[in-house]
């Protein structure tokens, strides 16, 4: 549940800000690993749709 709220809150924010990473490596975060379709306005409504049907489907089990 917390990592799809977290997933919830990136697709509803009309500003995305980069994670400052202050050692060296790459480190990805969740919502870094989302597919770029995800990530991009034009879906932001079909995204958090099906956000909240998965969200229903949890609270029901």
């Amino acid at each position: 549940m917390e990592h799809l709220d977290l997933i919830r809150r990136f697709v509803q924010a009309p500003l995305r800000e980069a994670i400052p990473w202050h050692d060296h490596g790459r480190k990805m975060t969740v919502v870094a690993r989302l597919p770029a379709w995800m990530q991009q306005a034009k879906n932001r409504d079909e995204v958090l749709r099906a956000i909240a049907r998965i969200h229903t489907s949890l609270l029901r089990t």
